[in-house]
């Protein structure tokens, strides 16, 4: 039988690989980030491959093949300590490959919608809490009437840890505030991984809400991905997998990771963002976002739009 350290080192490459392929889509060379592939290969497939009921695998994998354009659910989970966690960020990635191009929408989390396989409207960031991943990606596909291809769920605490393994991060500060214990200037700010996990977080001190919150999400997550593109990715292997341990998962499976590498990367050229909007109301004292079906039908358009 493996042993902890062994079966922990084994882990830390697969959660390396995960990164890889965010880096590799961002634009990251290809050809040495393979050979490490390569050597992993066996660990990927056979033992951390973390699969999931709702996502049709041979589907995912013709579509890949033929390069056609895939959906992707980042999970952005905030878990704690003795708390399975809920589901922050939610944002479906599409990627576009035929026209270099890629579009990131962002799900409100506390959008009132029915939890797939529990039949109840609740806030669409429970799906996690009550059904892990699997849930999740089952809840937005019914919200959206979209079909998706992969999943990848970090832990926000391994982003702000990644923040620091890429030496820090430039994002665009709307206002300024204080959170955590740090002050946010307004206008372009330089973040550690601890000020970047303090200024994700602030949310009732935004005019936006939740939107500006995961606008500021995902400026973290881009600046990650472009920063890390522009260093020596193979003298920071140690520290990546250091960085990430039990802080990703995914559906990939190495075939799936080699050809997103390869055929995929150029879709970051041309990146649109978009934030999903609503109304608040209460229901039994309880805050939720009614996202009108409007919303949801404009949306569904959008990313059919660009994966058709």
């Amino acid at each position: 039988m493996a042993t902890r350290k062994a079966r922990r080192k084994k882990k830390k490459k697969w959660l390396w690989i995960s990164l890889a392929v965010v880096l590799l889509i961002a634009g990251g060379g290809s050809a040495y980030l393979y050979s490490i592939y390569h050597n992993v290969r066996t660990t990927v497939d056979e033992e951390i491959h973390k699969g999931i009921s709702g996502i049709d695998r041979e589907v995912t994998k013709k579509k890949v093949e033929g390069q056609e354009p895939i959906n992707v659910l980042l999970l952005g989970v905030d878990e704690r300590e003795n708390d399975k966690g809920r589901s922050d960020t939610m944002i479906v990635m599409t990627l576009d490959p035929a026209n270099d191009r890629m579009q990131m929408v962002s799900i409100p989390r506390d959008t009132r919608t029915e939890i797939a396989g529990r039949g109840v409207d609740d806030k669409i960031n429970h799906a996690y809490a009550f059904g892990g991943s699997d849930m999740s990606v089952n809840t937005v596909e019914n919200f959206l009437d979209i079909s998706l291809d992969y999943y990848v769920r970090m832990n926000m605490e391994g982003l702000s840890q990644m923040v620091d393994t890429v030496g820090g991060i430039t994002v665009n500060n709307d206002f300024a505030f204080s959170q955590g214990g740090y002050n946010f200037s307004k206008g372009q700010i330089e973040l550690g991984g601890k000020e970047a996990l303090a200024w994700v977080r602030m949310r009732y001190n935004d005019p936006q809400g939740d939107a500006g919150r995961n606008e500021r999400q995902r400026q973290v997550i881009q600046g990650v991905i472009d920063k890390g593109s522009n260093i020596n990715i193979v003298n920071n292997i140690g520290s990546v997998m250091d960085v990430l341990g039990e802080n990703v998962a995914t559906n990939m499976r190495f075939e799936d990771m080699r050809n997103l590498a390869m055929n995929y990367r150029d879709a970051r050229k041309n990146m649109e963002t978009y934030q999903m909007t609503g109304r608040g109301i209460r229901i039994n004292n309880i805050y939720y976002l009614q996202v009108p079906d409007s919303e949801v039908q404009k949306t569904h358009d959008m990313i059919k739009e660009y994966s058709s």
